[in-house]
């Protein structure tokens, strides 16, 4: 008993990858499957990889599952639904915002 109380705290004690993936809205800096903006509707771990569900804010048909690693490229994803004039703007012009 013992034994297995530890098991599932050492388990539970890991340090969750993407603790707030679940519901956030990106923006593809290129169309994707004819969209830009989407939102993680669900995720899965497999092994040490975590995959994030896809929906296309516009239509929910557009469906499809990315690795999560993808969202820490910002030349492929920027986070929260972004325009096209706030996509083009410099980093630096972001930040005085």
């Amino acid at each position: 008993m013992i034994k297995d109380d530890y098991l599932i705290l050492k388990t539970m004690a890991k340090k969750q990858k993407f603790p707030h993936l679940l519901g956030s809205k990106w923006t593809a800096k290129q169309k994707t499957w004819g969209w830009r903006h989407f939102q993680v509707v669900n995720r899965k771990n497999q092994g040490r990889f975590v995959f994030a569900e896809m929906v296309a804010s516009c239509d929910e048909n557009v469906r499809f599952w990315i690795n999560a690693q993808q969202f820490k490229d910002r030349s492929l994803w920027q986070p929260g639904w972004q325009t096209l004039e706030e996509m083009n703007q410099p980093e630096e012009a972001l930040d005085i915002l």
